[in-house]
């Protein structure tokens, strides 16, 4: 990742004798490959960039994609509130832009996707490639979720789709006793739509919360809450598997 002295952020693969073009200056990809991070690199301007290389929350805002994202600011609330750990067995459906999965990768899960899409699907498998490689525990199937789901034992599900509600009776035969149910909505219409269907389920102790984040300003002696901040994205709504 390169950021310039405006701190506008370029995530770039390096490539052995490629550059780097911006209305900044040309960087030389020879110039960084092999090098530490945290150093200044110079273009052909003489303007200079912070060379870093990019966190995950830097990837999911910049990567390449086809479906709209969950944000960074949601998905370490999603990690927390879903109880997310190594070694989980984890079915995803509606994979997008594969920001959620990475994020269940990296910590240490087996996720299998369910995509109705597959352009979506396709792109989704190239950006976790990307970031983490071929090896990972990591699948995605061109299927319906709202159809059936296959795999059983499950220890989570989570669901980034338009009606949620309309798997729940699948998620209760997939998942395990005691395991997790997750969805993130945009509106509460679809959600209080949810909340509904698992009072009338084998599903307990729901919960929706939203997540708000706001940046400050701090500068000498001006101390502040930023402008702007990152309010509502999406309702993230939990509930446990019960034996009844």
């Amino acid at each position: 990742m390169l950021v310039d002295s405006k701190e506008r952020r370029y995530l770039v693969t390096m490539v052995p004798g490629a550059s780097f073009h911006t209305h900044s200056g040309i960087v030389a990809h020879d110039d960084i490959i092999g090098q530490d991070e945290g150093r200044m690199v110079k273009g052909n301007t003489e303007r200079s960039f912070l060379v870093l290389r990019p966190t995950l929350a830097d990837v999911v805002v910049k990567m390449p994609r086809g479906a709209q994202v969950i944000y960074p600011k949601d998905l370490g609330a999603i990690l927390m509130a879903a109880d997310i750990g190594p070694g989980m067995r984890i079915l995803e459906a509606g994979v997008g832009s594969g920001a959620l999965s990475m994020t269940l990768l990296r910590a240490g899960a087996s996720v299998v996707g369910y995509e109705i899409r597959e352009d979506f699907a396709n792109n989704a498998q190239k950006n976790v490639a990307a970031l983490l490689g071929d090896d990972v525990d990591y699948r995605v199937e061109i299927r319906d979720v709202t159809e059936g789901i296959s795999e059983e034992g499950l220890d989570r599900i989570l669901l980034d789709m338009p009606e949620p509600s309309s798997v729940v009776g699948h998620a209760a035969t997939a998942l395990r006793p005691g395991g997790i149910f997750f969805a993130y909505l945009p509106t509460i219409n679809q959600t209080w739509q949810l909340r509904q269907t698992l009072e009338q389920s084998s599903f307990g102790l729901a919960e929706t919360t939203e997540i708000l984040r706001r940046t400050w300003h701090i500068e000498d002696r001006s101390v502040r809450p930023d402008h702007r901040m990152v309010a509502h994205t999406g309702f993230l709504t939990t509930a446990r598997r019960l034996i009844t």
